[in-house]
């Protein structure tokens, strides 16, 4: 009877409103994966390995104290900016960018630690501050994002360095940051706009110019997104039902396991399901934000709001991107796209919400 309590004590930590959104999400992302993959045991297998993986470093990071997660920010964030600098010397090409490092047979991205690593130093940094409303706490926060960004937009991975970039303006502005560097970021960027578009790459020029009219090359860069949008709008209500979605078995739509998916998922189970994709990310968030709202301490307060804000821009860009109201920039819709760095990173992050809910202070 003893061994059986150790065994169930880690699952303790574990938060049942977020669990039941992962559950509800990983069912979802099982069922369009194998009507989009006509019906191939091999991908949801291979999906259902890297979700186990996920719920197990998700236990582990749940029963982790916030005190020494909050230890481990610097180092994570050193060590991140090592492996993005390494990335650019002697990373893996592949279509014309450097992203990928490999580990024998293993690639991974860098950037996707970044995504972790830059919220957790930035919370690291401002729960020691005394006075965050100091001109100097401003500048310190925009360089430690500034380093990555710049890092991650030279691969180049424009659209990774915006979310990343964004997920550190959240944890600025929720530890107190005065407005006016947000009011005066807004307008420098905005006045330096057209000298920006001068140093896109051509593919960057050429999602921006297909967004704004799709049309204006249908058979090329403007294919994804316009039968994305079929996709979406011919699912209708009710939806064309489960494995009855034609832009994704007769091939129409590309990437429908991994950018796109969310596409044929709306296809297949129109409006109805999409409510209720929307609905369960909405508990996950919402959750997020009570948990911050509910931490003792100013770290867990700080990584928790961040977090689920972060969580709300990747699945807005993702779906915003597949509606047609935001540039493609292939961000995968997290934990129902296929692939395993992405999700493994979305688990790390809903582990540290966890850690912060079960652990509500902090022992300084």
């Amino acid at each position: 009877m003893n061994w059986r309590i150790r065994l169930l004590r880690p699952l303790r930590k574990l938060d049942p409103a977020l669990m039941t959104g992962i559950v509800i999400l990983m069912l979802i992302s099982l069922a369009v994966l194998y009507s989009g993959s006509q019906e191939s045991t091999r991908v949801v297998l291979a999906q259902l390995l890297r979700f186990a993986i996920g719920i197990v470093v998700l236990v582990v990071v749940a029963n982790t104290p916030p005190e020494r997660i909050r230890a481990w920010a610097p180092a994570l964030y050193a060590i991140g900016i090592i492996l993005l600098s390494i990335t650019l010397v002697a990373g893996k090409t592949n279509l014309g960018a450097r992203r990928w490092l490999g580990v024998g047979p293993l690639t991974f991205q860098p950037s996707e630690l970044m995504k972790l690593a830059l919220p957790l130093f930035l919370a690291y940094y401002y729960s020691q501050q005394e006075n965050v409303r100091h001109w100097l706490s401003a500048i310190m926060g925009f360089v430690l994002i500034a380093i990555p960004f710049l890092l991650i937009a030279k691969e180049p991975d424009l659209g990774t360095a915006a979310q990343i970039g964004a997920a550190g303006i959240f944890m600025m502005w929720l530890a107190g940051v005065r407005r006016r560097w947000f009011i005066g970021l807004i307008i420098l960027v905005t006045v330096s706009g057209p000298v920006l578009w001068h140093f896109l790459h051509g593919y960057q020029k050429e999602r921006i110019l297909t967004f704004l009219d799709p049309q204006r090359d249908p058979l090329g860069a403007g294919y994804h997104i316009i039968q994305s949008m079929i996709a979406v709008g011919s699912g209708g209500f009710w939806g064309k039902g489960w494995f009855n979605g034609t832009q994704v078995n007769l091939d129409f739509l590309p990437e429908a396991q991994t950018d796109f998916v969310f596409a044929g998922f709306a296809e297949e189970f129109g409006l109805v399901g999409v409510i209720v994709l929307i609905s369960t990310y909405l508990l996950i968030i919402l959750r997020g934000l009570v948990i911050a709202y509910e931490s003792r301490d100013s770290f867990g307060r700080l990584i928790a709001g961040t977090l689920s804000l972060t969580f709300f821009l990747y699945i807005f860009i993702n779906m915003g991107m597949t509606t047609g109201i935001l540039p493609v920039v292939g961000v995968p819709l997290p934990l129902i796209s296929y692939g395993g760095t992405a999700m493994l990173t979305f688990m790390i992050g809903l582990g540290i919400l966890m850690s912060v809910h079960a652990h509500p202070r902090m022992h300084e």
